[in-house]
């Protein structure tokens, strides 16, 4: 017979303890390439200009203006073809990892990965130019990128610049495995549905990825329903919590606030307040004050402007001034904070 695995009851308060943990937002990481590849685990997400940057900045110490560009990082349109910043050694994972197992959609890949190649000959090219050139609409470019063969710089300003990479050996069906054990750890408990969605793949292609893991997976019970960790990771969700972090600076896409539908539930219980955060257009910043979402921020030039969800203390306003003052903007005058 089966064995039949005892199903984990986790609490609203240990699910969040454990994230923060597992995405190194209680206490920052020293600066270096290694912890800027754990910073990077499950990719960091760079569409709005320079969010990857602000997301090393609350996780790794020592962060400036151009960690984004460190040596050991690249960029590519990763998960739902979003421009990601992620360890140049992953590259395999985030890219290979979504390719398509129909036969149509996998040569499509190839084949546009393939002229790309040979369109641009070594040359490194504004995608847009290199599209338009070519005959094809430029953002249908990024269909190349799950072959691996694709990067791409953007500072924000102008379109990106692509250029292509030699192939990888990895096998793409390992690459989504630990695509999929990467997708666990950082957002954890999580379904089948909730990583096809993040990643951009097909639901029976996710549905394969956890059904191939199944022997590396323990179910859990959550306050929005039944998921799955890392066993591996349980007797991290078991532990007590240590101290929460005083206050960081989420931006748009961060990876701890990165998610969808009822997911979205156990980050910001309040109806009206996941209105706020996850808006129909580009989502604001999410303050993380005490272990918890307090209130959402935008910034324009030096000025930072916090809408805050609930009074802050005294102590908790100076924590939050001052990790505002930290954020590596890169400007000649200093930062102001406006808090509501």
């Amino acid at each position: 017979m089966a064995r039949t695995i005892p199903r984990l009851e986790l609490s609203r308060l240990q699910i969040l303890a454990f994230r923060r943990r597992a995405g190194s937002l209680d206490e920052r990481l020293p600066s270096g390439a290694r912890s800027l590849r754990r910073a990077a685990w499950a990719g960091l997400q760079d569409s709005v200009p320079r969010a990857a940057l602000l997301s090393i900045h609350a996780r790794v110490e020592g962060t400036s203006s151009t960690s984004w560009e460190h040596p050991s990082l690249v960029q590519l349109w990763g998960p739902r073809y979003s421009d990601y910043v992620i360890a140049s050694r992953d590259l395999p994972i985030f890219s290979l990892g979504r390719l398509a197992e129909d036969a149509r959609r996998r040569a499509r890949a190839h084949d546009t990965a393939h002229r790309l190649h040979a369109f641009l000959d070594g040359r490194r090219m504004p995608f847009g130019q290199a599209g338009r050139a070519m005959g094809v609409p430029p953002n249908s470019l990024r269909y190349a990128s799950p072959t691996g063969t694709v990067l791409l710089r953007w500072d924000g300003a102008r379109q990106p610049i692509i250029w292509t990479v030699a192939p990888t050996d990895m096998d793409p069906g390992h690459a989504r495995l630990e695509l999929a054990r990467r997708y666990l750890h950082i957002f954890g408990p999580a379904t089948a549905a909730s990583f096809g969605r993040w990643a951009g793949i097909r639901g029976a292609e996710a549905n394969s990825a956890f059904a191939a893991l199944a022997s590396m997976l323990t179910p859990a019970s959550t306050p929005i329903g039944d998921a799955w960790i890392l066993a591996s990771d349980e007797e991290v969700f078991r532990a007590p919590p240590g101290p929460a972090a005083p206050a960081r600076f989420l931006p748009s896409g961060d990876a701890y606030y990165l998610l969808w539908g009822a997911d979205r539930g156990i980050v910001v219980p309040e109806a009206r307040r996941r209105a706020a955060l996850w808006t129909t257009r580009v989502w604001p910043g999410a303050l993380l004050v005490g272990g918890e979402i307090a209130g959402t921020w935008r910034r324009s030039a030096a000025v930072v402007s916090i809408d805050a969800w609930r009074r802050l203390s005294p102590a908790e306003r100076e924590a939050v001034e001052a990790e505002a003052m930290s954020l590596p903007l890169g400007l000649a005058s200093p930062v102001t904070v406006h808090c509501n």
